[in-house]
């Protein structure tokens, strides 16, 4: 893949006991990697979007969740556990959407509970090696999760995809972009259209970065211009990522994917949605009862341009994401399978 992987967004330093992160708000103008060794570092880190990607934030969170855990002076359990607890809370607060976020916390969490009577160094060394295992299985299911979606795909084809849901969001081949580095590989000779992904240009400075280093052929377009393409019969299929999953088969993944979605219906598109089991949330039933992040409007204003591009004192809405209905839903793909509508039922098999 032409080295893409020497981009390793999220790894764990041993010498210095730190979590070390790529700065994804720095690309693609600089690839820039900072270490965290504070709960405030790793939570500022996720909040501010400088690592993200649902799986990413779940294997940042799991190793922080143990750098943090080295950290604690108790000489309890009880101690050690109650400081454990106040940690994973508070990181928990950083981006309530991204289900992979609490789930990576609450595994940390329960290798705590599982082993009360061991010391304090031995639980530290238990969740080294949890968060280890998260990691591993996020990459091993990426890779599964590719070879299922390239089984709908043929060669040639064009794919349209919003956001990142590549390897910079999640671990070695991503999720959403996972068949496009397979098919990579393998002389599919895929063209791909990246929409840019307003407020934030996750597509523009993350996903036509990523694409175009590993060698794909990709056309980045604006948000408004989906329709365009679509209709002049350029795409094939759209794959998109993420980052939660309830329980009838209604998608959140960032703003703008339920646009996309209603585009592809008109057009007889398929659109498939990509994710690991752990962005399926059990307890949620319907997109509904997904809590959707509002961000700070001066992303919409400000963030990107020299001089503010909008009105002072007018009102800007920033929702994070948007909830994709599973009617507009060709097949949620994970690494266990290919999951087709009714989604009540195919997903809990």
């Amino acid at each position: 893949m032409n080295n893409i992987t020497d981009l390793k967004t999220v790894r764990l330093s041993d010498d210095s006991c730190a979590v070390v992160i790529l700065d994804q708000t720095r690309l693609p103008a600089e690839e820039s990697y900072l270490s965290l060794v504070t709960a405030e570092d790793i939570w500022d880190a996720i909040y501010k979007l400088k690592v993200r990607g649902a799986p990413a934030i779940g294997v940042a969170a799991a190793y922080g969740m143990y750098v943090c855990s080295r950290q604690i002076q108790a000489s309890s359990y009880s101690d050690f556990y109650t400081e454990f607890h106040r940690i994973k809370e508070y990181l928990a607060g950083a981006r309530p959407t991204a289900v992979n976020l609490v789930a990576a916390l609450n595994r940390m969490e329960k290798v705590v509970l599982d082993n009360s009577s061991e010391d304090v160094s031995t639980l530290v060394q238990l969740l080294h090696d949890e968060a280890q295992a998260i990691r591993a299985e996020d990459a091993a299911a990426c890779r599964r999760i590719g070879e299922h979606c390239l089984s709908l795909l043929r060669p040639g084809m064009g794919l349209l995809t919003h956001c990142n849901a590549g390897h910079l969001a999640v671990s070695e081949y991503g999720t959403a972009l996972a068949p496009i580095y397979l098919g990579e590989e393998r002389g599919y000779g895929f063209k791909v259209f990246a929409d840019e992904t307003r407020p934030l240009l996750q597509g523009a400075r993350l996903t036509a970065y990523e694409l175009q280093r590993a060698g794909v052929d990709v056309t980045l377009i604006c948000d408004n211009m989906a329709s365009a393409v679509m209709q002049k019969g350029w795409v094939q299929a759209v794959v998109v990522g993420c980052d939660r999953v309830a329980m009838n088969g209604d998608v959140a993944n960032k703003i703008g994917t339920s646009g996309v979605a209603v585009l592809a219906h008109h057009y007889g598109i398929p659109f498939y949605v990509l994710g690991p089991t752990s962005t399926v949330d059990k307890q949620c039933p319907d997109g509904k009862s997904i809590v959707i992040e509002e961000r700070d409007p001066d992303e919409v204003s400000e963030m990107w341009y020299a001089h503010r591009m909008a009105p002072r004192g007018v009102r800007i809405y920033n929702p994070a994401f948007d909830v994709t209905p599973h009617e507009l839903i060709t097949a949620i793909i994970t690494e266990k399978g290919i999951a087709y509508p009714p989604f009540e039922d195919s997903l809990r098999q």
